[in-house]
C-alpha cells in the first residue's frame, strides 16, 4: 500500500490561520505521524501524516487518510475523546472549522453555558 501523502503547505496554511482566528493567537501546529485503522474491520494500522495542537487544555488532531480525504478528532484525556459526528472529510476548511465549532460548543457545556 502506497503511504499516504504528506499535508500541502496550502493545507497547513488554512489550518494555521484557521486556529489562529479561532484563538485570537498564533498556535503551534505540528506535524506527526499516526498509525490508525484506515476501516473499521481494518486488522493492520497505516500510518498517516498528522497536524496536531493544544489550547486551552484540549489536543486537537487532523489526520490525512488520503489525497484531499481527512478525519478529526479532539480530545481532554485518553479517555474522553470527542469527534465531530462526521467520518470523513474532502475539504480541509471544513474539516478544521467543523473540528473547531463542535469542540467549541463542548467547552461551552463543559463550563456550563
Amino acid at each position: 500500500m502506497n503511504r499516504v501523502p504528506d499535508f500541502t503547505d496550502s493545507e497547513r496554511a488554512v489550518v494555521a490561520q484557521t486556529v489562529k482566528e479561532r484563538f485570537g493567537k498564533d498556535v503551534e501546529v505540528q506535524s506527526a505521524d499516526a498509525e490508525i485503522r484506515m476501516f473499521p474491520d481494518d486488522r493492520e494500522l497505516t500510518e498517516v501524516p498528522v497536524l496536531y495542537w493544544a489550547e486551552r487544555g484540549c489536543q486537537f488532531v487532523i489526520f490525512k487518510v488520503s489525497e484531499s480525504r481527512y478525519r478529526n478528532q479532539f480530545f481532554y484525556f485518553v479517555r474522553e475523546q470527542f469527534g465531530t459526528g462526521r467520518d470523513e472529510y474532502d475539504n480541509i476548511g471544513d474539516c478544521v472549522v467543523t473540528l473547531l465549532r463542535v469542540q467549541a460548543d463542548h467547552e461551552a457545556q463543559r463550563s456550563g453555558h
